[in-house]
């Protein structure tokens, strides 16, 4: 018997079925487009997505020949925040406003200086950014009414999956985590609704299911379109980050994962929302109210290596990696912020306008010296993000497409001085949502047991002191160059400061 696992993603969907000992027997991909019809807007065509599940899924179930009919559950995850707006009959309402969108930046501008967003971050733990509900909803309400009188619900694109699938219109807790739930209650906090005068739009917020509660059957129509039998259990797992989590086996308080993907998210899971110190991050409920899942997803994550591969004309992300890693670390480098979201940046701080930029370049520096500082300016980033959770961690699990890179994951070990491990799954979030399935099904008792049977290790990096102690201090040259950037308001162009930065 055989479990069908569904991930979207922001730029790539996959489907991966698993067999009943955990293992992947079938894999499908398609790659997304995320539209970007004006400077610093991000959106993905609904139907799009679903035609992507739709060739991934029949495309997966032909790999197990004639025994499909044994898959006996399907679970899912996708990527958290945005807007996918729907109508009354479940027809999208326009393109989705993704997660990564920054159109609504001076309206975050506006709520940072009239103590709006700190407010709502004391109630939940979460700092809002551009591509949340609430910025897309306010920012429509003011450019395109039109389109919200059209729309009855605003998903994630979780909640499109699971209309898709059963023709339940839902969230989950995780994704109803930012910015509006009540860790307490589970429900929609009523004050944070009043603090964003999103009381207009309450009525576009969809029903936040509990933890046993998303498990529906698949409607006939969709089982047919996805060749699978009538009636099986769908479950909606986590959102990504989230999923992806689990799928590394962080399922305990002051276990870490840094997920090196499109956004680079350093995660620790605790007891409780945690809403003191500094605004930055988010708190997504991780199961009920017994586990918070203290994120930090950042805006640039591996498009970084994407851009730098083409700044310095290598052939990829690997290639960039040979160039980086064929120098030694040492004083006289360049430093990088890499803050180059036309979004700006949300963790561990917000700010729209933040911009990337190499710091003390010479005459003497390469193409390698370069490479190499993209690399750690990365990894200062985690080491930032472990900073700002104020959690000590005594392993962080690497995952994404970046943690291929055993360059990458020992770098990250001498960065942050925390020794890292990396699983022997490749598909994370779907081994997350795999998990989840069990769990919500029945099958498996518990997170942790499930995690237990079939979570399994492959490879670890100790930090080395030398080059940690080399790290400590060019963690205190990142910060002092990001406040130096900030004074400056980051480029010629924008003088306007957000939010005092963390730690500088």
């Amino acid at each position: 018997m055989s479990v069908l696992t569904i991930d979207v993603g922001t730029s790539v969907i996959k489907s991966v079925v698993f067999d009943d000992q955990g293992q992947e027997i079938a894999l499908s991909r398609i790659g997304t487009e995320v539209l970007r019809p004006r400077p610093g807007w991000a959106e993905q065509d609904m139907d799009a997505v679903w035609n992507g599940v739709v060739f991934t899924v029949r495309s997966a179930l032909s790999q197990l020949g004639p025994v499909h009919d044994q898959v006996w559950l399907v679970s899912f995850t996708a990527q958290g925040d945005g807007c996918w707006l729907v109508d009354a009959d479940g027809r999208p309402t326009g393109p989705a406003i993704l997660w990564s969108d920054g159109r609504a930046g001076d309206l975050l501008t506006r709520w940072a200086a009239d103590g709006v967003l700190e407010e709502a971050y004391r109630r939940n733990g979460s700092l809002t950014c551009s591509g949340m509900p609430n910025a897309v909803i306010s920012w429509l309400a003011a450019h395109d009414p039109g389109r919200l009188e059209r729309s009855r619900t605003a998903l994630t694109a979780a909640g499109w999956l699971f209309l898709k699938l059963t023709g339940v219109t839902a969230i989950d807790e995780s994704d109803a985590s930012a910015p509006f739930l009540d860790h307490t209650t589970g429900a929609y906090d009523p004050a944070i609704v009043d603090l964003f005068g999103f009381e207009a739009h309450a009525r576009l917020l969809p029903e936040v299911l509990g933890e046993n509660e998303r498990i529906a059957e698949i409607t006939h129509h969709t089982a047919g379109e996805l060749g699978l039998p009538a009636g099986l259990p769908v479950v909606m797992a986590p959102y990504d980050i989230a999923a992806t989590a689990r799928g590394a086996g962080v399922v305990d308080p002051g276990q870490a994962c840094a997920i090196l993907g499109t956004t680079l998210c350093t995660e620790i899971v605790t007891r409780q929302v945690d809403t003191s110190g500094e605004p930055c991050g988010i708190n997504i409920a991780y199961r009920g109210r017994e586990r918070i899942l203290r994120a930090f997803p950042t805006l640039s994550g591996t498009e970084v290596l994407d851009w730098a591969s083409r700044l310095l004309a290598v052939d990829g992300p690997a290639a960039l990696g040979e160039l980086a890693f064929g120098t030694e670390p040492g004083p006289g480098g360049p430093v990088f912020l890499p803050y180059l979201s036309p979004a700006g940046e949300r963790a561990p701080f917000l700010d729209p306008r933040a911009r990337g930029t190499f710091w003390g370049l010479s005459l003497d520096h390469t193409p390698a010296h370069l490479a190499r500082a993209v690399f750690e300016g990365l990894a200062l980033v985690v080491r930032d993000c472990l900073r700002a959770s104020g959690t000590d961690v005594h392993e962080l699990r690497l995952c994404g497409g970046g943690s291929a890179s055993d360059q990458w994951c020992r770098l990250i070990a001498d960065v942050t001085g925390v020794p890292t491990a990396r699983s022997a799954d490749t598909e994370l979030g779907a081994k997350g949502a795999f998990l989840t399935g069990l769990v919500l099904s029945g099958a498996e008792s518990s997170m942790r047991d499930a995690a237990a049977t079939y979570v399994r290790m492959r490879s670890g990096w100790e930090p080395d002191p030398e080059r940690g102690a080399f790290y400590d201090g060019l963690y205190e040259s990142f910060l002092a160059w990001r406040g130096a950037a900030r004074s400056l308001g980051w480029s010629p162009a924008t003088t306007t400061d957000v939010q005092k930065a963390p730690h500088v």
